[in-house]
């Protein structure tokens, strides 16, 4: 401990301590108005009055994820300077050991990913211990190292968060703090949360993409941290179970369609075609003629008697002509 640090009761820099002055009999001697006004008195800590996060979020997974879920969390923590990691909890486990887990830790928010099936992703976000807390269907995953976005920010930097889209009124803010130098926003369309991580490049609020980017489909929100009583359930989402039976019910009746097309083409061939019993193309060849007496030779030909030198006389023919 420095020598120059003022104890309480004890002898500061820049004054005397207050000598206490004893009597034989032990008791302190009455002291007079101008002896109260020289004594010296340490006042209370007091705050600076600077604001300290002291909230910590816990960011980690189950087991059975897969390397996109992976860098998903990598991205978060990176974005998040306040946040822990903790290794993977057993799928067999309860999520109320959480709560425990985020004790040990010293964490007063959690980011739980949970993994089903290897396809499925859901995420909780919770307030621990006390809640609440609500569940969400992770969808359309790009983290960082798969978009190659061309935006930069700080990385220890506080965002600023958005929940509608951008207006005028946010241009007083970006100039009173220049230190703010990415947003976090949170669009609702088509029933679900779109998540974008944008950075402010000029004052007028001109931004460019920086990323990771999901969807987040609410399914339930739990008043305790993890569980509990329900207090709002999204009558819009539809269960990736369902959503995949669906699928293949359209697909099984599509092939059941395409399979009684068949079956019934060949039914016409069959009823369309005719027995033939005897071949048309006989009677292209039938021509009408008329008869003619059969005429029977008894006696052989006479023989045809040949002529010699009948090629010399030709050639003396031609000469002729010539």
């Amino acid at each position: 401990m420095s020598a120059l640090k003022r104890k309480r009761g004890g002898k500061g820099p820049g004054g005397k301590a207050k000598k206490v002055k004893l009597v034989e009999n032990g008791n302190k001697p009455q002291t007079t108005e101008m002896e109260q006004n020289k004594e010296i008195t340490v006042p209370a800590p007091v705050s600076m009055g600077k604001w300290r996060n002291k909230e910590r979020v816990l960011v980690f997974s189950s087991r059975g994820i897969n390397f996109r879920t992976r860098h998903l969390m990598q991205d978060l923590r990176t974005m998040m300077p306040h946040s822990k990691a903790d290794t993977k909890m057993d799928r067999k486990d309860k999520l109320f050991v959480i709560n425990e887990v985020c004790e040990i830790k010293n964490c007063n928010k959690c980011l739980f990913f949970e993994a089903k099936k290897k396809q499925d992703l859901y995420m909780w976000v919770a307030n621990v211990p006390h809640g609440p807390s609500a569940k969400f269907l992770v969808q359309n995953v790009h983290t960082l190292a798969e978009l190659k976005m061309t935006g930069n920010c700080l990385k220890g930097s506080r965002p600023l968060l958005s929940f509608d889209p951008f207006r005028s009124e946010f241009l007083c803010f970006f100039w009173s703090q220049p230190f703010v130098d990415h947003v976090f926003t949170f669009t609702i369309t088509d029933n679900r949360i779109w998540f974008r991580n944008y950075q402010i490049i000029e004052e007028d609020a001109s931004m460019v993409e920086i990323g990771p980017r999901f969807v987040l489909n609410l399914i339930k929100i739990f008043q305790g941290s993890f569980g509990g009583p329900t207090l709002f359930e999204n009558p819009h989402f539809e269960s990736p179970n369902a959503h995949r039976r669906v699928i293949r019910m359209a697909t099984a009746s599509r092939l059941r369609e395409k399979q009684m097309v068949k079956e019934l083409q060949k039914l016409k061939r069959v009823e369309n075609k005719e027995a033939v019993t005897r071949d048309v193309t006989d009677d292209v060849f039938a021509t009408p003629a008329e008869e003619r007496p059969v005429h029977i030779e008894l006696e052989a030909p006479a023989a045809k008697v040949v002529k010699k030198n009948k090629h010399k006389a030709f050639k003396r023919q031609r000469k002729q002509t010539r």
